[in-house]
Order: C-alpha cells, then structure tokens, then sequence
C-alpha cells in the first residue's frame, strides 16, 4: 500500500474518532426502541455531535479549508478551493431503527475534484478509503471491483421510485455511502439512484474509481438532486443499456 498522504491521515482519524462515538450512540438507540418516547430525538443528536467531532478534528490542522456538511451546510473559509464534504450518518433511518447497518462518509474536493475520499462502518469495523492515483482499499487490503460480465449473475445496489421495476437482480439497503463501498470493494457489481445528495456519494465516487469502476458524469458545483450510475467496468454497457429502457 502507498503511503498516506497527510489529509487522509486526517480524514482518518476523524472518522475513527466519531465512530467510538456512534458505536455508542447505537447502543443507545437499540434500548431507546423500546421506550414511550423513541429514539428519534437521540438520533438526530447524534448525527450533530458526531458532524462536530468530524469537523473540529479536520479544523485542527487544516482551519482554513471550507467544508460542506449535511447538517451545518456549506461553511466558507478563506480557501474554498478545498472543501470537505461531510455525512457524519449516512444511514439514519437505519441507525434510527437500530438496524446495524450505517457509515461515516468523508471526502475532500480540490479545485473541482474529488482527491480523497473515506467510507467507514462502525459496527463492522470496515473502514474504505481511496486518494486519486492511489488505489482503493479496506483496512489496508486493497479493492477492485467485480469482474463479472454476465448480468444476470450480477447484484445491483439502488433505492428510489425510478428504477423500481428494472430487470436487475438488486437489494436496496438504506445506505448510499456502503453500497458504493461495496461496488468498489466487488460485493455489488454495481448501483444506481437518483436525488442523492454530493455528501451522500462523493467518497464512494473516488473509492470506485480507484477501484477500476466506471461512474457517470457528475457535476460537483451541484449539491442535491444527483444521480449515481456506476458499476464495474466490465458491465457498464449493459448496465446502461438496461437502465436507459426507462
């Protein structure tokens, strides 16, 4: 494996850090299933402090660099040519359900592009990463995607009403982040959804293409509404061909 550069390092040890934090928020919330009140409030105090932890561990050694957060929005800083781009639970309603199925998403954009990117699961201990011209990895091991070329012995990743009657074997999990980890890690062969937000993708873009996947043109200057089609490159075509019946 190529050394870290110091960002990821960063981007790293941020992550680690609020997911201590999570793990035991779950916790939490898995007994709060059962009481009168829910555990909806809780949740949504957890995704806050575990932003605040991201942010505040990323703001140590990098203060000038503007960040995009899914609960903060964008906060400008005097170089907005770097941004961070920050899902502290991506997989709320899961995480909300106590369904131990969710993951911190953190990626760092330089003059309009993706360069790091780090999807982690705290409760599997799995923690994907990637930088531009590096590689794909997962604890370390490094990643590709699937080199299935037969769709239907292919597994697709997607959720959304757009693609609900597609002729693709694929599960719909509730979590965007792990399921473009998994497409770069082979576990899905590929994924596809709209109205995705730049948070919920923009780590798992650079963790597929550094994998060898392909991904469809994404404009980063845009925040919401995306669509995400990406897949191996060994199935892209048909992929595509399928999905442009509807």
């Amino acid at each position: 494996m190529n050394v870290l550069s110091p960002n990821l390092n960063l981007m790293i040890k941020a992550g680690e850090k609020a997911s201590k934090k999570l793990i035991r928020d779950f916790g939490e919330v898995e007994n709060l299933q059962v009481s009168i009140k829910g555990p909806t409030d809780f949740v949504s105090n957890a995704d806050l402090n575990a932003e605040k932890i991201i942010i505040n561990e990323l703001s140590k050694l990098k203060k000038n660099y503007s960040i995009l957060s899914e609960e903060v929005g964008f906060i400008k800083n005097k170089d907005e040519k770097n941004i961070w781009i920050i899902d502290p639970i991506d997989g709320t309603t899961n995480f909300l359900h106590g369904i131990p199925h969710f993951a911190i998403s953190i990626a760092l954009q330089s003059d309009n592009e993706i360069i790091s990117g780090l999807i982690i699961d705290p409760i599997k201990n799995e923690i994907f990463f990637a930088e531009k011209n590096n590689g794909s990895y997962l604890n370390n091991k490094r990643i590709r995607v699937s080199k299935k070329k037969d769709l239907n012995k292919c597994l697709f990743a997607t959720n959304g009403k757009k693609f609900k009657d597609i002729d693709l074997a694929s599960r719909k999990t509730g979590c965007a982040a792990l399921d473009m980890a998994y497409v770069a890690a082979g576990r899905f062969d590929g994924y596809f959804q709209e109205n995705l937000s730049l948070w919920d993708i923009a780590a798992g873009m650079i963790l597929i293409s550094e994998a060898g996947g392909n991904l469809n043109s994404i404009d980063l200057s845009k925040k919401e509404k995306i669509e995400i089609l990406a897949s191996s490159s060994s199935i892209s075509e048909k992929m595509l061909e399928k999905l442009n019946k509807f």
